[in-house]
């Protein structure tokens, strides 16, 4: 799936990364917890969440991921914003929440990829 189906699918608002929105995603993941997206995530290359910091745009470079949904209409500082810029992310926003957000997407055939075991 395209980043700009994604964004389509979710009504969402490109922050960042309009360049990249031709890029092809196969996997996502949604979660508040870093931790759990570093401990328990493999090959996603799209993260939905709800958590508005730094840590986010970090946690989704090491994990080589393309793109961060930041739902219930949230919008990051212009420091988080810059960061992933820097990192060559794209960054969207949706009103939706993060479960209805997962499971439009889910619906429409991204799925979730591989845990770490």
């Amino acid at each position: 799936m395209k980043i700009s189906e994604i964004a389509s699918l979710l009504d969402a608002e490109v922050l960042c990364g309009k360049e990249n929105l031709g890029g092809e995603v196969k996997s996502a993941c949604g979660s508040d917890m870093m931790s759990d997206v570093l401990a328990f995530v493999k090959d996603q290359a799209v993260l939905l969440t709800g958590l508005l910091n730094p840590q986010v745009i970090r946690t989704a470079m090491m994990m080589d991921m393309q793109c961060v949904v930041f739902v219930r209409g949230k919008k990051p500082t212009p420091d988080v914003l810059a960061l992933a810029e820097n990192c060559k992310l794209t960054v969207l926003t949706t009103n939706e929440r993060l479960y209805t957000a997962c499971g439009k997407l889910y619906a429409a055939g991204l799925r979730g990829g591989d845990l770490i075991e």
